[in-house]
């Protein structure tokens, strides 16, 4: 018998898959087959033969079974899947959104894509509903959020790898409305996404610059907050302008952006406060490694945004 990591000779092939269970090796000898090269009386032939003969057939068998489970399937032992980050998001175009095909798409879907295969892991999007965020991560269901989502103010509540890009707060109106500044929102009716920085900004007073709106409806995701004022349910809506000007793209000749905006966001991968910092970190340089090597600017010129600006380059 010969030993192969713990194995005879016999199953060696069968440690690589099960392909070579069946398969039989069979070396002749001065006419004899290997299984009998062994058992030749003392008297047939000199000792030192038969020892030679033995160790020439012991060599050959090993190499040929060796050699034949090479050459088949993967060795299973070796193969090992790469760990999955379930990354959580809403619907926000062009970030993260489904293709005609049901394929998750998306700025923050390619860079996420790149930087965890950089890191040796695999990424698994699940759509959410966005108020719930906080609690799926706490439960572990999540491992991050990653879906344009602003760092501003909210530094110390999260984890964060990033800012890998930047985005303006903006607010869409109709093409014929009077707005036509920040300061003309006063007394008017808005829609923002529930629990986003436009909703934190309209609803409190004390940040400099923004108008005392009548009302601001909150929805759960961008396709409601559009609909409002589709539907003329509010007079404007505010969010991320690259999610407003996807929205405007639809219907160019109906709607229009105001001129000024009223936050610059920081955008980065929010992990809960408990979450495994050395991955985190790792993550933060893999998106930085990005960013210089020109992987990112790419990535966003696909989607028609000015890659200098989402990366920070390039605003006032």
């Amino acid at each position: 018998m010969i030993f192969i990591d713990g194995s005879t000779a016999g199953n060696a092939c069968s440690m690589q898959g099960g392909k070579f269970e069946n398969k039989i090796f069979k070396l002749f000898i001065n006419g004899s087959t290997a299984g009998n090269a062994c058992s030749m009386q003392e008297g047939e032939m000199k000792k030192g033969n038969v020892q030679k003969n033995i160790l020439l057939v012991c060599i050959l068998l090993a190499v040929n079974i060796l050699s034949g489970c090479s050459k088949g399937g993967v060795d299973t032992e070796t193969v090992t899947e790469k760990k999955k980050i379930v990354i959580g998001s809403d619907i926000i175009s062009p970030y993260l959104y489904k293709d005609a095909n049901g394929e998750f798409m998306g700025i923050d879907v390619e860079i996420a894509t790149e930087a965890l295969h950089r890191m040796g892991y695999e990424p698994e999007f699940k759509l959410i509903v966005w108020e719930n965020k906080n609690k799926l991560l706490e439960d572990g269901e999540l491992d991050c959020i990653w879906g344009c989502f602003s760092m501003n103010g909210r530094e110390d509540k999260y984890l964060w790898a990033g800012p890998y890009l930047y985005s303006r707060q903006m607010v869409a109106v109709r093409m014929d409305s009077e707005i036509q500044k920040l300061k003309d929102l006063t007394g008017k009716m808005i829609a923002v996404q529930e629990t986003s920085k436009a909703e934190e900004y309209f609803l409190r007073s004390d940040f400099e610059g923004i108008p005392d709106v009548s009302l601001v409806y909150c929805f759960s995701n961008m396709d409601e907050v559009f609909a409002a004022l589709r539907k003329n349910y509010v007079e404007a809506i505010c969010g991320h302008e690259s999610a407003l000007i996807s929205f405007i793209n639809t219907a160019p000749d109906e709607y229009r952006l105001l001129e000024e905006s009223f936050l610059y966001s920081a955008l980065g991968v929010a992990f809960d406060i408990q979450y495994d910092e050395e991955f985190v970190e790792e993550l933060v340089k893999t998106l930085v490694d990005m960013m210089n090597d020109g992987t990112t600017a790419a990535i966003v010129g696909k989607y028609g945004l000015d890659a200098e600006k989402s990366l920070g380059r390039g605003n006032d």
